[in-house]
């Protein structure tokens, strides 16, 4: 069940938001520059929650499974399932992205009222802590309309928050998107979208892909020249795979390839010299995107062995080891 967040709580949650750092320099939607290219910002959930710090389980449970021996995922976390409401998980959380180089936390935001809002302020004060910038990703809840957005946009704005990334925002006329953004200063929103024409008629300040199961990365090149061609940003994103079997019953799969597939994407957005390289996930376990530590248990969960050459404890931290090197590799790419 989720927690509501009335308006008490949301000018709370404004204030922590301040409290972790003040709003940086802006620019206005639609415009591709405002800060140095060659930004690794990683999509972040924290929507788990445990019977023992939530009074129940939270998305662990899905499709039938029963923590903490069976989770809602083909993988098991090295930390256990976890509640994201806890601080300690979050910190060092926090901690191992910003140690492999990522700037940037886009976090799952499901609307004022869900979870996710109650929880935000706490990830972004910890964040900030950790010397990350924080970003909202936009999920598509119920009643979600792009003028509804506005308000919300704007208080957290002023706390700070100034990149929107709009999840399956395609499905919402443009001409809605050209309003929202006619009436917003400051911030920057990006199109879930492979189209950069898509993403200009709504006049969004640039796209991501997201999806790691369509997108190879093999033609970011060529979609990040577009996007240049048109002012903007360029933001496509690479994972390790796919399998969200455990989760959800869906069966395609994009098997990892003890990395490879990884390689393979981000090679593509290095090739690209994409402004933004985004990361499908650090945490979505459901659907096996995740480069969070996994540990080998056995029975139905695959573990990181043989990804890199590595097995045992040291597999455990192989696909976010792998992110610091890439996250070198584009940064030198781009003269960062």
């Amino acid at each position: 069940m989720r927690r509501t967040l009335g308006t008490v709580a949301a000018v709370m949650v404004a204030a922590a938001l301040v409290a972790g750092g003040a709003a940086p320099g802006m620019s206005a939607p639609g415009r591709a520059a405002d800060r140095a290219r060659g930004e690794v910002a990683i999509f972040y959930y924290p929507w788990y929650g445990t019977e023992a710090r939530d009074g129940a389980w939270q998305h662990w449970q899905q499709h039938g499974n029963t923590p903490p021996s069976q989770i809602a995922s083909g993988w098991y976390p090295a930390r256990g399932p976890y509640s994201s409401s806890d601080p300690a998980v979050i910190g060092a959380q926090m901690r191992e992205i910003a140690s492999v180089g990522i700037d940037t936390v886009i976090v799952s935001w499901w609307g004022p009222e869900s979870v996710e809002a109650a929880r935000l302020g706490d990830v972004a004060r910890i964040a900030r802590g950790a010397g990350l910038r924080v970003a909202l990703h936009i999920e598509p809840f119920a009643g979600r309309t792009p003028l509804g957005l506005e308000a919300e946009i704007r208080t957290l704005a002023r706390a700070g928050i100034t990149d929107y990334y709009v999840y399956d925002s395609v499905l919402t006329p443009d001409a809605d998107w050209r309003a929202l953004a006619a009436r917003l200063s400051g911030v920057r929103l990006f199109a879930n979208t492979y189209l950069p024409g898509k993403a200009l008629a709504g006049r969004f300040a640039g796209f991501y892909t997201y999806d790691v199961y369509i997108h190879d990365g093999s033609s970011f090149p060529r979609v990040c020249a577009s996007a240049r061609r048109l002012g903007l940003v360029c933001a496509p994103s690479v994972g390790p795979g796919y399998d969200a079997v455990r989760a959800t019953g869906d069966t395609r799969v994009r098997a990892r390839a003890a990395g490879s597939r990884y390689d393979h994407m981000w090679r593509g957005a290095v090739r690209a010299t994409a402004d933004i390289v985004t990361i499908t996930s650090y945490n979505e376990w459901h659907e096996g995107t995740q480069i969070e530590p996994a540990r080998a248990v056995g029975g139905p969960y695959a573990s990181y062995d043989g990804a890199y050459g590595r097995v045992g404890r040291a597999a455990q931290r192989a696909y976010l080891d792998r992110t610091a090197e890439w996250a070198g590799r584009y940064r030198a790419r781009m003269g960062r």
